[in-house]
Protein backbone atom coordinates (compact mmCIF):
# COMPACT_ATOMS: atom_id res chain seq x y z
CA UNK A 1 0.00 0.00 0.00
CA UNK A 2 1.34 3.50 -0.95
CA UNK A 3 2.32 5.74 2.37
CA UNK A 4 0.29 8.72 2.70
CA UNK A 5 2.55 11.88 3.22
CA UNK A 6 -0.40 14.10 4.83
CA UNK A 7 0.31 15.85 8.13
CA UNK A 8 0.20 13.83 11.14
CA UNK A 9 -2.47 13.79 13.50
CA UNK A 10 -0.22 14.46 15.95
CA UNK A 11 1.85 17.30 14.09
CA UNK A 12 -1.45 20.13 15.37
CA UNK A 13 0.26 19.19 19.32
CA UNK A 14 3.91 18.37 18.86
CA UNK A 15 4.34 20.69 15.98
CA UNK A 16 3.36 24.17 16.07
CA UNK A 17 5.87 27.18 17.26
CA UNK A 18 3.82 28.82 19.64
CA UNK A 19 3.28 28.12 23.64
CA UNK A 20 0.79 25.46 23.13
CA UNK A 21 3.73 23.30 20.85
CA UNK A 22 6.36 24.62 23.43
CA UNK A 23 4.26 23.27 26.13
CA UNK A 24 3.43 19.57 24.69
CA UNK A 25 7.31 19.39 23.59
CA UNK A 26 8.60 20.65 27.19
CA UNK A 27 6.02 18.16 29.15
CA UNK A 28 7.03 15.35 27.29
CA UNK A 29 10.65 15.77 27.92
CA UNK A 30 10.42 15.56 31.75
CA UNK A 31 10.88 12.21 31.32
CA UNK A 32 13.63 11.90 28.79
CA UNK A 33 11.82 12.17 25.19
CA UNK A 34 15.11 13.65 23.28
CA UNK A 35 13.47 16.52 20.86
CA UNK A 36 13.75 14.36 17.65
CA UNK A 37 10.81 12.23 18.94
CA UNK A 38 8.23 15.36 17.30
CA UNK A 39 10.47 15.31 14.04
CA UNK A 40 6.81 14.40 12.41
CA UNK A 41 7.19 10.33 13.08
CA UNK A 42 4.43 8.74 13.83
CA UNK A 43 3.05 8.81 17.10
CA UNK A 44 1.16 5.42 17.63
CA UNK A 45 -0.66 4.80 21.13
CA UNK A 46 -0.85 1.84 23.50
CA UNK A 47 -3.31 1.43 24.51
CA UNK A 48 -2.80 -1.18 27.85
CA UNK A 49 -6.03 -2.71 29.73
CA UNK A 50 -3.12 -4.13 32.72
CA UNK A 51 -4.61 -4.70 36.09
CA UNK A 52 -3.73 -6.81 38.76
CA UNK A 53 -7.32 -6.94 39.55
CA UNK A 54 -7.76 -8.34 35.81
CA UNK A 55 -6.00 -12.16 36.16
CA UNK A 56 -6.22 -12.86 32.19
CA UNK A 57 -4.21 -9.16 31.47
CA UNK A 58 -1.59 -9.61 34.23
CA UNK A 59 1.82 -9.87 32.01
CA UNK A 60 0.40 -6.91 30.08
CA UNK A 61 3.25 -4.82 31.03
CA UNK A 62 5.85 -7.04 29.44
CA UNK A 63 3.69 -7.22 25.88
CA UNK A 64 3.32 -3.53 26.04
CA UNK A 65 7.28 -3.51 26.31
CA UNK A 66 7.53 -5.87 23.19
CA UNK A 67 5.00 -3.54 21.24
CA UNK A 68 6.90 -0.62 22.33
CA UNK A 69 10.02 -2.45 21.10
CA UNK A 70 8.42 -2.69 17.53
CA UNK A 71 7.64 0.65 17.45
CA UNK A 72 10.69 2.04 17.96
CA UNK A 73 12.14 -0.35 15.59
CA UNK A 74 9.89 1.17 12.63
CA UNK A 75 10.70 4.48 13.16
CA UNK A 76 7.28 5.46 15.83
CA UNK A 77 7.36 7.53 18.81
CA UNK A 78 5.30 5.04 21.22
CA UNK A 79 3.35 6.67 24.45
CA UNK A 80 1.27 3.64 26.98
CA UNK A 81 -1.56 4.53 28.41
CA UNK A 82 -3.97 2.96 30.51
CA UNK A 83 -8.06 2.53 30.27
CA UNK A 84 -10.75 1.24 32.69
CA UNK A 85 -9.64 -3.08 33.24
CA UNK A 86 -12.48 -5.23 33.05
CA UNK A 87 -11.26 -9.01 35.09
CA UNK A 88 -14.08 -11.00 34.39
CA UNK A 89 -13.01 -13.28 37.50
CA UNK A 90 -13.54 -10.99 40.16
CA UNK A 91 -15.55 -8.11 39.40
CA UNK A 92 -19.23 -7.83 40.19
CA UNK A 93 -21.94 -7.48 39.64
CA UNK A 94 -20.90 -7.75 36.04
CA UNK A 95 -17.93 -6.83 33.20
CA UNK A 96 -20.92 -6.32 31.11
CA UNK A 97 -21.99 -3.26 32.96
CA UNK A 98 -18.72 -1.76 32.30
CA UNK A 99 -18.28 -2.64 28.76
CA UNK A 100 -19.51 0.61 27.32
CA UNK A 101 -17.63 2.49 30.02
CA UNK A 102 -14.54 1.43 28.83
CA UNK A 103 -16.01 1.49 25.15
CA UNK A 104 -16.16 5.34 26.67
CA UNK A 105 -12.38 6.10 28.33
CA UNK A 106 -10.88 4.39 25.08
CA UNK A 107 -12.57 6.87 22.37
CA UNK A 108 -12.32 9.94 24.61
CA UNK A 109 -8.79 8.88 25.48
CA UNK A 110 -7.68 8.35 21.30
CA UNK A 111 -9.17 11.53 20.19
CA UNK A 112 -7.93 13.59 23.06
CA UNK A 113 -4.90 13.06 22.70
CA UNK A 114 -1.60 13.46 20.05
CA UNK A 115 -2.19 9.77 18.46
CA UNK A 116 -1.71 8.95 14.87
CA UNK A 117 -2.68 5.19 15.58
CA UNK A 118 -3.25 2.86 18.43
CA UNK A 119 -2.38 -0.79 18.80
CA UNK A 120 -5.01 -2.33 21.14
CA UNK A 121 -3.93 -4.46 24.26
CA UNK A 122 -7.09 -7.03 25.30
CA UNK A 123 -7.05 -10.51 26.94
CA UNK A 124 -10.21 -10.98 29.58
CA UNK A 125 -13.88 -11.02 28.08
CA UNK A 126 -14.81 -7.41 27.43
CA UNK A 127 -11.75 -6.02 27.35
CA UNK A 128 -11.51 -6.63 23.54
CA UNK A 129 -15.02 -5.55 22.31
CA UNK A 130 -14.58 -2.36 24.52
CA UNK A 131 -11.17 -1.26 23.11
CA UNK A 132 -12.52 -2.63 20.07
CA UNK A 133 -15.65 -0.71 20.33
CA UNK A 134 -13.95 2.37 21.56
CA UNK A 135 -11.41 2.55 18.81
CA UNK A 136 -13.83 1.55 16.19
CA UNK A 137 -15.63 4.93 16.98
CA UNK A 138 -12.39 7.19 16.65
CA UNK A 139 -11.19 5.39 13.45
CA UNK A 140 -7.43 5.86 13.46
CA UNK A 141 -4.92 2.84 12.19
CA UNK A 142 -5.54 0.69 15.10
CA UNK A 143 -4.27 -3.08 15.39
CA UNK A 144 -5.16 -5.30 17.78
CA UNK A 145 -2.94 -7.90 20.34
CA UNK A 146 -4.97 -10.39 22.45
CA UNK A 147 -3.23 -11.41 25.76
CA UNK A 148 -3.14 -15.51 24.35
CA UNK A 149 -4.80 -18.19 26.60
CA UNK A 150 -2.80 -19.64 29.38
CA UNK A 151 -1.48 -23.28 28.77
CA UNK A 152 -3.34 -26.61 29.55
CA UNK A 153 -4.62 -27.46 32.85
CA UNK A 154 -3.62 -30.73 34.20
CA UNK A 155 -5.14 -32.82 36.91
CA UNK A 156 -3.77 -36.40 37.93
CA UNK A 157 -1.88 -36.53 34.30
CA UNK A 158 -5.20 -35.31 32.21
CA UNK A 159 -6.35 -32.16 30.46
CA UNK A 160 -8.14 -29.98 33.26
CA UNK A 161 -10.42 -26.73 31.65
CA UNK A 162 -12.58 -25.00 32.92
CA UNK A 163 -15.04 -27.10 31.35
CA UNK A 164 -14.30 -29.64 33.96
CA UNK A 165 -14.22 -26.84 37.03
CA UNK A 166 -18.02 -26.56 36.28
CA UNK A 167 -18.65 -30.57 36.15
CA UNK A 168 -16.52 -30.42 39.60
CA UNK A 169 -18.73 -28.05 41.05
CA UNK A 170 -21.88 -30.28 40.21
CA UNK A 171 -20.30 -33.09 41.38
CA UNK A 172 -19.45 -31.66 44.83
CA UNK A 173 -22.84 -30.45 45.22
CA UNK A 174 -24.38 -33.79 44.44
CA UNK A 175 -22.02 -35.02 47.25
CA UNK A 176 -19.78 -36.66 44.36
CA UNK A 177 -16.55 -34.82 45.08
CA UNK A 178 -15.02 -33.43 48.04
CA UNK A 179 -13.60 -30.18 49.33
CA UNK A 180 -10.26 -31.97 48.87
CA UNK A 181 -10.67 -32.67 45.18
CA UNK A 182 -12.13 -29.31 44.92
CA UNK A 183 -9.08 -27.61 46.76
CA UNK A 184 -6.75 -29.86 44.79
CA UNK A 185 -8.31 -28.71 40.81
CA UNK A 186 -7.55 -25.28 42.19
CA UNK A 187 -3.73 -25.59 41.95
CA UNK A 188 -4.38 -27.40 38.29
CA UNK A 189 -6.55 -24.87 36.47
CA UNK A 190 -4.44 -21.35 36.10
CA UNK A 191 -0.83 -22.76 35.06
CA UNK A 192 0.33 -19.64 33.62
CA UNK A 193 -0.85 -15.91 32.38
CA UNK A 194 -3.11 -15.68 29.77
CA UNK A 195 -7.20 -16.14 29.71
CA UNK A 196 -9.36 -19.22 29.51
CA UNK A 197 -7.55 -22.06 28.00
CA UNK A 198 -11.33 -23.40 26.18
CA UNK A 199 -13.06 -22.01 23.56
CA UNK A 200 -14.82 -19.21 25.93
CA UNK A 201 -15.61 -15.50 25.49
CA UNK A 202 -11.84 -14.55 25.76
CA UNK A 203 -10.50 -17.28 23.49
CA UNK A 204 -13.05 -16.84 21.22
CA UNK A 205 -12.89 -12.65 21.26
CA UNK A 206 -9.54 -13.59 20.09
CA UNK A 207 -10.08 -15.42 17.06
CA UNK A 208 -12.77 -12.61 16.26
CA UNK A 209 -9.93 -10.16 16.37
CA UNK A 210 -7.94 -12.34 14.27
CA UNK A 211 -11.09 -13.22 11.88
CA UNK A 212 -12.07 -9.89 11.58
CA UNK A 213 -8.45 -8.48 10.11
CA UNK A 214 -7.63 -6.35 13.17
CA UNK A 215 -4.86 -8.54 14.06
CA UNK A 216 -2.04 -10.00 12.92
CA UNK A 217 -2.20 -13.83 11.56
CA UNK A 218 -1.40 -16.05 14.80
CA UNK A 219 -2.97 -13.24 16.93
CA UNK A 220 -5.76 -15.59 18.70
CA UNK A 221 -3.89 -18.74 19.63
CA UNK A 222 -0.45 -18.55 20.59
CA UNK A 223 -0.23 -19.27 24.41
CA UNK A 224 0.25 -16.50 27.10
CA UNK A 225 4.06 -17.45 27.31
CA UNK A 226 5.17 -18.74 24.26
CA UNK A 227 8.11 -16.68 23.20
CA UNK A 228 5.94 -16.18 20.01
CA UNK A 229 2.89 -14.16 21.48
CA UNK A 230 5.86 -11.66 22.41
CA UNK A 231 7.17 -11.56 18.77
CA UNK A 232 3.96 -11.28 17.70
CA UNK A 233 3.52 -8.30 19.92
CA UNK A 234 6.81 -6.68 18.45
CA UNK A 235 5.68 -6.87 15.15
CA UNK A 236 2.24 -5.40 15.32
CA UNK A 237 3.93 -2.14 16.66
CA UNK A 238 6.17 -1.90 13.82
CA UNK A 239 2.88 -2.36 11.44
CA UNK A 240 0.88 0.00 13.51
CA UNK A 241 3.91 2.36 12.48
CA UNK A 242 3.12 1.16 8.61
CA UNK A 243 -0.51 1.64 8.67
CA UNK A 244 -0.30 5.39 9.66
CA UNK A 245 1.98 5.96 7.05
CA UNK A 246 -0.46 4.29 4.54
CA UNK A 247 -3.77 5.52 6.38
CA UNK A 248 -5.07 2.36 6.49
CA UNK A 249 -7.99 2.78 9.61
CA UNK A 250 -10.29 0.95 11.44
CA UNK A 251 -12.85 1.76 9.25
CA UNK A 252 -11.00 0.22 5.85
CA UNK A 253 -10.49 -3.42 7.86
CA UNK A 254 -13.82 -3.92 9.21
CA UNK A 255 -16.48 -3.81 6.50
CA UNK A 256 -19.28 -5.62 5.99
CA UNK A 257 -17.17 -8.65 4.47
CA UNK A 258 -15.44 -8.96 7.58
CA UNK A 259 -18.18 -9.28 9.80
CA UNK A 260 -19.38 -12.12 7.22
CA UNK A 261 -16.27 -14.04 7.94
CA UNK A 262 -16.05 -13.79 11.38
CA UNK A 263 -19.58 -14.90 11.99
CA UNK A 264 -18.60 -17.98 10.15
CA UNK A 265 -15.42 -18.20 11.93
CA UNK A 266 -17.33 -18.55 14.91
CA UNK A 267 -19.80 -20.77 14.19
CA UNK A 268 -16.66 -23.36 12.76
CA UNK A 269 -14.70 -22.58 16.34
CA UNK A 270 -17.80 -23.58 18.65
CA UNK A 271 -17.69 -19.62 19.54
CA UNK A 272 -19.21 -18.01 22.54
CA UNK A 273 -23.03 -16.63 22.34
CA UNK A 274 -21.06 -13.58 23.68
CA UNK A 275 -19.89 -12.69 20.29
CA UNK A 276 -23.22 -12.17 18.88
CA UNK A 277 -23.82 -9.40 21.31
CA UNK A 278 -20.38 -7.77 21.10
CA UNK A 279 -20.28 -7.92 17.43
CA UNK A 280 -23.25 -6.36 16.81
CA UNK A 281 -22.21 -3.90 18.96
CA UNK A 282 -18.86 -3.26 17.09
CA UNK A 283 -20.79 -3.14 13.78
CA UNK A 284 -22.90 -0.51 14.75
CA UNK A 285 -20.52 1.80 15.84
CA UNK A 286 -19.42 1.77 12.22
CA UNK A 287 -22.05 1.54 10.51
CA UNK A 288 -22.28 -2.05 9.03
CA UNK A 289 -26.04 -3.25 9.79
CA UNK A 290 -25.95 -6.61 11.44
CA UNK A 291 -28.89 -8.49 12.31
CA UNK A 292 -30.15 -11.66 14.26
CA UNK A 293 -31.23 -12.46 11.20
CA UNK A 294 -27.62 -12.12 9.47
CA UNK A 295 -26.23 -14.28 12.12
CA UNK A 296 -28.64 -17.32 11.94
CA UNK A 297 -28.25 -17.12 7.84
CA UNK A 298 -24.64 -17.10 7.68
CA UNK A 299 -23.96 -19.26 10.29
CA UNK A 300 -26.55 -22.39 9.55
CA UNK A 301 -24.32 -24.00 7.26
CA UNK A 302 -20.84 -23.57 8.61
CA UNK A 303 -20.18 -27.16 11.12
CA UNK A 304 -18.40 -26.71 13.85
CA UNK A 305 -14.69 -27.81 12.93
CA UNK A 306 -13.01 -27.03 16.58
CA UNK A 307 -13.19 -29.86 18.76
CA UNK A 308 -12.29 -28.15 21.79
CA UNK A 309 -14.05 -26.97 25.61
CA UNK A 310 -17.13 -26.40 25.87
CA UNK A 311 -17.96 -27.70 22.68
CA UNK A 312 -15.77 -30.82 22.79
CA UNK A 313 -12.42 -31.86 24.45
CA UNK A 314 -9.19 -30.06 23.47
CA UNK A 315 -7.95 -27.02 25.10
CA UNK A 316 -6.43 -23.76 23.40
CA UNK A 317 -2.72 -24.91 23.23
CA UNK A 318 -3.96 -27.79 21.71
CA UNK A 319 -5.53 -25.81 18.85
CA UNK A 320 -2.59 -23.65 18.80
CA UNK A 321 -0.08 -26.95 18.00
CA UNK A 322 -2.90 -28.15 15.51
CA UNK A 323 -2.33 -25.31 13.21
CA UNK A 324 -4.45 -21.97 15.12
CA UNK A 325 -7.34 -20.03 13.12
CA UNK A 326 -5.36 -20.07 9.86
CA UNK A 327 -6.49 -23.43 9.60
CA UNK A 328 -9.95 -23.06 9.76
CA UNK A 329 -10.07 -20.10 7.96
CA UNK A 330 -8.28 -21.84 4.89
CA UNK A 331 -11.08 -24.79 5.45
CA UNK A 332 -13.81 -22.75 5.04
CA UNK A 333 -12.39 -20.44 2.17
CA UNK A 334 -12.00 -23.95 0.13
CA UNK A 335 -15.77 -24.11 1.03
CA UNK A 336 -16.73 -20.37 -0.48
CA UNK A 337 -17.77 -19.68 3.01
CA UNK A 338 -14.61 -16.86 3.58
CA UNK A 339 -15.07 -13.33 1.61
CA UNK A 340 -11.33 -13.88 0.48
CA UNK A 341 -10.98 -10.26 -0.46
CA UNK A 342 -11.08 -8.79 3.31
CA UNK A 343 -8.80 -6.74 4.37
CA UNK A 344 -6.75 -6.93 7.64
CA UNK A 345 -4.39 -4.85 9.47
CA UNK A 346 -0.97 -6.37 7.50
CA UNK A 347 -2.03 -5.05 4.34
CA UNK A 348 -3.07 -8.03 2.67
CA UNK A 349 -5.97 -10.26 2.38
CA UNK A 350 -7.47 -12.84 4.34
CA UNK A 351 -7.36 -15.50 1.86
CA UNK A 352 -3.63 -14.24 1.28
CA UNK A 353 -2.98 -14.60 5.12
CA UNK A 354 -4.35 -18.32 5.46
CA UNK A 355 -4.76 -20.06 1.75
CA UNK A 356 -1.26 -22.01 2.62
CA UNK A 357 -2.05 -22.54 6.23
CA UNK A 358 -1.30 -26.21 7.53
CA UNK A 359 -3.05 -28.24 10.06
CA UNK A 360 -1.36 -30.36 11.95
CA UNK A 361 -3.82 -32.59 14.44
CA UNK A 362 -7.04 -33.70 12.52
CA UNK A 363 -8.67 -34.21 15.96
CA UNK A 364 -9.04 -30.49 17.05
CA UNK A 365 -9.52 -28.79 13.39
CA UNK A 366 -11.46 -31.17 11.60
CA UNK A 367 -11.59 -31.34 8.38
CA UNK A 368 -15.10 -29.84 6.54
CA UNK A 369 -16.27 -33.60 5.43
CA UNK A 370 -16.22 -34.45 8.85
CA UNK A 371 -16.72 -31.91 11.44
CA UNK A 372 -17.42 -32.17 15.48
CA UNK A 373 -21.14 -31.45 14.73
CA UNK A 374 -22.67 -31.14 11.17
CA UNK A 375 -24.56 -28.22 11.98
CA UNK A 376 -23.99 -24.67 13.06
CA UNK A 377 -22.87 -24.47 16.45
CA UNK A 378 -25.28 -21.21 17.45
CA UNK A 379 -28.74 -21.02 16.50
CA UNK A 380 -30.85 -17.69 16.41
CA UNK A 381 -34.86 -18.52 17.83
CA UNK A 382 -37.90 -16.90 17.46
CA UNK A 383 -41.15 -17.39 19.07
CA UNK A 384 -43.55 -15.41 20.96
CA UNK A 385 -41.53 -15.84 23.78
CA UNK A 386 -38.57 -14.31 22.28
CA UNK A 387 -40.26 -11.39 18.97
CA UNK A 388 -36.34 -10.24 18.75
CA UNK A 389 -34.88 -12.98 18.98
CA UNK A 390 -32.90 -15.72 21.50
CA UNK A 391 -29.48 -17.30 21.28
CA UNK A 392 -28.22 -20.72 21.67
CA UNK A 393 -25.00 -22.57 21.55
CA UNK A 394 -26.16 -25.69 19.71
CA UNK A 395 -23.07 -27.17 19.82
CA UNK A 396 -22.70 -27.05 23.79
CA UNK A 397 -26.36 -28.05 24.27
CA UNK A 398 -27.92 -31.63 24.79
CA UNK A 399 -29.10 -33.86 21.75
CA UNK A 400 -32.25 -34.96 23.45
CA UNK A 401 -33.36 -31.70 25.04
CA UNK A 402 -32.77 -29.57 21.37
CA UNK A 403 -36.73 -30.02 20.66
CA UNK A 404 -38.09 -30.07 24.14
CA UNK A 405 -41.51 -28.76 25.69
CA UNK A 406 -42.13 -28.41 29.16
CA UNK A 407 -43.35 -26.59 32.03
CA UNK A 408 -42.06 -23.40 33.46
CA UNK A 409 -40.27 -23.22 36.78
CA UNK A 410 -40.17 -19.55 37.03
CA UNK A 411 -37.34 -17.29 39.33
CA UNK A 412 -38.07 -13.56 39.38
CA UNK A 413 -34.84 -12.38 39.55
CA UNK A 414 -31.39 -14.22 40.65
CA UNK A 415 -32.14 -13.51 44.04
CA UNK A 416 -35.33 -15.64 43.95
CA UNK A 417 -32.97 -18.32 42.22
CA UNK A 418 -30.19 -18.55 45.17
CA UNK A 419 -33.01 -18.74 47.78
CA UNK A 420 -34.66 -21.56 46.57
CA UNK A 421 -33.22 -23.76 43.65
CA UNK A 422 -31.64 -25.91 46.37
CA UNK A 423 -35.41 -26.17 48.13
CA UNK A 424 -35.83 -29.62 48.62
CA UNK A 425 -39.54 -28.60 47.96
CA UNK A 426 -39.07 -26.92 44.59
CA UNK A 427 -41.29 -28.60 42.08
CA UNK A 428 -38.97 -29.69 39.57
CA UNK A 429 -38.24 -32.68 37.33
CA UNK A 430 -35.97 -33.60 34.29
CA UNK A 431 -38.51 -32.46 31.91
CA UNK A 432 -39.11 -28.73 33.67
CA UNK A 433 -37.84 -25.81 31.42
CA UNK A 434 -36.30 -23.19 34.13
CA UNK A 435 -36.93 -19.95 33.62
CA UNK A 436 -35.05 -16.60 34.78
CA UNK A 437 -36.32 -13.16 34.88
CA UNK A 438 -34.91 -9.71 35.14
CA UNK A 439 -31.07 -10.35 34.14
CA UNK A 440 -31.09 -8.27 31.18
CA UNK A 441 -29.39 -5.38 29.92
CA UNK A 442 -31.63 -3.03 32.12
CA UNK A 443 -33.01 -5.42 34.32
CA UNK A 444 -30.09 -6.80 36.15
CA UNK A 445 -28.26 -4.18 35.49
CA UNK A 446 -25.68 -4.83 33.19
CA UNK A 447 -27.01 -8.53 31.60
CA UNK A 448 -24.41 -10.96 33.76
CA UNK A 449 -23.88 -14.10 33.15
CA UNK A 450 -26.28 -16.26 35.20
CA UNK A 451 -28.28 -17.88 32.26
CA UNK A 452 -26.50 -21.01 32.46
CA UNK A 453 -28.59 -21.72 36.43
CA UNK A 454 -27.70 -24.15 39.04
CA UNK A 455 -29.06 -27.57 38.31
CA UNK A 456 -31.30 -28.31 41.71
CA UNK A 457 -29.09 -30.92 43.50
CA UNK A 458 -31.84 -33.33 44.01
CA UNK A 459 -31.96 -34.01 40.75
CA UNK A 460 -28.26 -34.17 40.44
CA UNK A 461 -28.49 -36.79 42.38
CA UNK A 462 -31.02 -38.31 40.68
CA UNK A 463 -28.41 -38.41 37.28
CA UNK A 464 -29.67 -35.48 35.71
CA UNK A 465 -27.10 -33.59 34.18
CA UNK A 466 -29.19 -30.96 31.96
CA UNK A 467 -32.10 -29.19 31.70
CA UNK A 468 -33.58 -26.78 29.20
CA UNK A 469 -32.61 -22.87 31.14
CA UNK A 470 -33.82 -20.10 29.60
CA UNK A 471 -33.36 -16.25 30.13
CA UNK A 472 -32.61 -12.71 29.28
CA UNK A 473 -29.41 -12.86 30.29
CA UNK A 474 -25.98 -13.93 29.60
CA UNK A 475 -23.72 -17.44 29.84
CA UNK A 476 -19.93 -17.72 30.16
CA UNK A 477 -18.71 -19.04 26.98
CA UNK A 478 -16.91 -21.78 29.51
CA UNK A 479 -20.20 -22.85 30.28
CA UNK A 480 -22.29 -25.68 28.40
CA UNK A 481 -25.75 -26.76 28.70
CA UNK A 482 -28.75 -26.47 26.84
CA UNK A 483 -29.18 -22.88 27.75
CA UNK A 484 -30.64 -20.61 25.43
CA UNK A 485 -29.90 -16.85 26.40
CA UNK A 486 -30.52 -13.04 25.53
CA UNK A 487 -34.55 -13.28 25.07
CA UNK A 488 -35.41 -9.65 23.77
CA UNK A 489 -37.22 -8.01 24.95
CA UNK A 490 -36.27 -8.15 28.03
CA UNK A 491 -38.30 -9.02 31.30
CA UNK A 492 -37.44 -5.84 32.84
CA UNK A 493 -39.22 -3.69 30.25
CA UNK A 494 -42.27 -6.01 29.27
CA UNK A 495 -41.16 -8.58 27.18
CA UNK A 496 -43.06 -11.85 26.83
CA UNK A 497 -40.73 -13.43 29.20
CA UNK A 498 -42.17 -11.56 32.16
CA UNK A 499 -45.22 -12.83 31.57
CA UNK A 500 -44.25 -16.70 31.74
CA UNK A 501 -45.68 -18.17 35.30
CA UNK A 502 -44.84 -21.60 37.12
CA UNK A 503 -46.68 -24.47 35.00
CA UNK A 504 -46.67 -22.41 31.81
CA UNK A 505 -45.66 -25.25 28.68
CA UNK A 506 -42.60 -23.77 27.06
CA UNK A 507 -41.97 -24.82 23.87
CA UNK A 508 -37.77 -25.33 22.29
CA UNK A 509 -37.37 -26.40 18.68
CA UNK A 510 -33.74 -25.64 17.68
CA UNK A 511 -33.69 -27.06 14.16
CA UNK A 512 -37.17 -24.97 13.54
CA UNK A 513 -35.46 -22.11 15.21
CA UNK A 514 -38.55 -21.89 17.81
CA UNK A 515 -39.24 -20.97 21.16
CA UNK A 516 -42.98 -20.42 21.96
CA UNK A 517 -44.79 -20.06 25.33
CA UNK A 518 -48.05 -22.39 24.75
CA UNK A 519 -50.75 -19.74 26.30
CA UNK A 520 -53.59 -18.22 24.24
CA UNK A 521 -53.01 -14.60 23.50
CA UNK A 522 -55.63 -13.02 25.09
CA UNK A 523 -54.35 -14.35 28.17
CA UNK A 524 -50.87 -12.74 27.56
CA UNK A 525 -52.74 -9.49 26.51
CA UNK A 526 -54.28 -9.62 30.07
CA UNK A 527 -51.25 -10.65 32.11
CA UNK A 528 -49.54 -7.80 30.27
CA UNK A 529 -52.08 -5.32 31.17
CA UNK A 530 -52.02 -6.25 34.72
CA UNK A 531 -47.74 -6.35 34.71
CA UNK A 532 -45.74 -3.88 36.66
CA UNK A 533 -41.94 -2.87 36.30
CA UNK A 534 -39.87 -3.24 39.13
CA UNK A 535 -38.42 -0.59 40.52
CA UNK A 536 -34.94 0.60 39.04
CA UNK A 537 -31.97 -0.35 40.68
CA UNK A 538 -29.53 2.45 39.60
CA UNK A 539 -29.70 5.17 41.70
CA UNK A 540 -26.95 7.24 40.45
CA UNK A 541 -23.80 7.93 38.58
CA UNK A 542 -22.78 5.25 35.47
CA UNK A 543 -25.33 2.42 36.65
CA UNK A 544 -28.03 4.86 36.79
CA UNK A 545 -26.84 6.53 33.14
CA UNK A 546 -26.45 2.80 31.88
CA UNK A 547 -29.96 1.36 32.32
CA UNK A 548 -31.56 4.39 31.45
CA UNK A 549 -29.63 4.46 27.69
CA UNK A 550 -28.71 0.87 27.04
CA UNK A 551 -30.13 -0.88 23.93
CA UNK A 552 -31.93 -4.33 24.22
CA UNK A 553 -29.60 -7.50 23.31
CA UNK A 554 -30.77 -7.75 20.06
CA UNK A 555 -28.53 -4.38 19.32
CA UNK A 556 -25.58 -5.51 20.68
CA UNK A 557 -26.40 -4.23 24.48
CA UNK A 558 -24.48 -0.40 23.71
CA UNK A 559 -25.54 2.81 24.54
CA UNK A 560 -27.70 4.20 22.58
CA UNK A 561 -25.90 7.33 22.25
CA UNK A 562 -22.30 5.89 21.93
CA UNK A 563 -23.69 4.06 18.37
CA UNK A 564 -21.88 5.25 15.51
CA UNK A 565 -18.94 7.50 15.05
CA UNK A 566 -17.60 10.69 15.57
CA UNK A 567 -13.47 10.67 14.03
CA UNK A 568 -10.63 11.75 15.80
CA UNK A 569 -11.04 15.40 15.37
CA UNK A 570 -11.33 17.36 19.09
CA UNK A 571 -14.07 19.30 18.95
CA UNK A 572 -12.38 22.29 19.99
CA UNK A 573 -8.20 23.01 19.35
CA UNK A 574 -7.41 24.03 23.11
CA UNK A 575 -5.06 26.48 24.37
Amino acid sequence: MPNNDSPRRSASWFGAMNASGFGARSWMGNRGVPRDQFDGRPVIGICNTWSELTPCNSHFRVVAQHVRDGILDAGGFPLEFPVMSLGETLMRPTTMLYRNLVSMDVEESLRANPLDGVVLLMGCDKTTPALLMGAASVDLPTIGVSGGPMLNGLRQGKRFGVAEVWTLSDDARAGRASLIDVREAETCLNRSHGHCNIMGTASTMACMVEALGVGLPGNAAIPAVDANRHVLARLAGRRCVEMVRQDLRLSKILTRSAFENAIRVNAAIGGSTNAVIHLTALARRVGVALTLDDWDRLSRDVPTLVDMQPSGTNLMEDFYRAGGLAAVIRELGEHDLIVKEALTANGASVWANCRDAACYDRDVIRPFDSPLQATSSLAVLRGNLCPDGAVIKASAATPALMRHTGPAVVFENVEDLHARVEDPELAITADSVMVLKNCGPKGYPGMPETGNLPIPSKLLKQGVRDLVRISDSRMSGTAFGTVVLHLSPEAAIGGPLALVRDGDMIELNVAERRLNIDVPEREMEQRSAAWTAPAPLAERGYARMYTEHVNQAHLGADLDFLVGRSGSATPRAGH
